[in-house]
């Protein structure tokens, strides 16, 4: 692996400008080309910000550069920091680091996707602010000792408002190249008010999407997957489950729709 690290120098009172900046165009710009945050720290006094990223190696790192150089969000957050003044932060400062050796265990990011329908058959599906370029079945990454089935519902209510209720899983994902495995679910829209939520999706809304639509709406091939499979699924049985001592919390057998 291959790491960059970022040090930003600010004035205390603009932390959180600088944070929501970081956090709308920075974080966004970065991870949607392929670079991955690993963390992001502030000093106790705060005049620094750290942000430390994460790339398969420098060829990699140089490509992210290419390409986000080019893209239309770095283009707005030229604009917007023009807006909020150049001394949003004071000056940057950045160093390249490459790992001397490997202390913790493999890590794999656990996230969650649904496949939510209505009584009229339409499909969920949001527009989130760092994948613009395509419509995406409502999900995200399932927080520290949270249930993936707690985390379904918390992150469609997050981006969409919507309240569900889960039916099964129809499949799991795994991403290699971003060690994210995907559980994918499959459920019905309860109550809610639709709406796009700050921080989280520009568009969210229901859709007539089938098969013979689904490139209008769903552009990347790996989420186009997950919800042609959710259409006429299988589901898949599954446990939630503590130890020492034993508590079953969920359990659904497998079964067919």
């Amino acid at each position: 692996m291959f790491h960059r690290r970022k040090t930003y120098t600010i004035r205390p009172e603009r932390l959180q400008e600088f944070t929501d900046f970081f956090h709308t165009y920075i974080y966004p710009i970065q991870a949607s080309h392929g670079a991955r945050l690993v963390g992001r720290w502030v000093t106790e006094d705060q005049s620094e910000v750290m942000a430390l990223w994460e790339y398969r190696d420098r060829e990699h790192y140089e490509q992210v550069e290419r390409d986000y150089r080019g893209s239309t969000l770095r283009r707005e957050a030229m604009k917007k920091r023009a807006r909020l003044g150049k001394d949003l932060y004071i000056r940057s400062s950045e160093e390249f680091m490459v790992p001397t050796g490997h202390y913790t265990p493999p890590r794999t990011i656990v996230s969650v996707t649904a496949y939510i329908t209505n009584e009229s058959g339409e499909v969920l599906l949001v527009k989130n602010m760092h994948r613009n370029d395509s419509f995406e079945m409502p999900g995200g990454q399932v927080e520290e000792h949270e249930s993936i089935a707690d985390a379904i519902h918390r992150e469609v209510l997050e981006e969409t408002g919507a309240e569900i209720k889960v039916e099964g899983i129809t499949g799991i994902y795994q991403n290699v190249s971003s060690r994210v495995l995907c559980v994918t679910f499959r459920a019905k829209y309860v109550s809610g008010d639709l709406k796009p939520q700050a921080g989280e999706t520009q568009e969210v809304g229901f859709y007539k999407v089938d098969a013979s639509n689904v490139d209008d709406y769903i552009k990347r091939e790996h989420f186009q997957m997950r919800f042609l499979d959710a259409i006429d699924p299988t589901y898949l049985p599954y446990a939630i489950y503590k130890v020492r001592p034993y508590e079953l919390m969920e359990r659904i057998e497998r079964q067919s729709v």
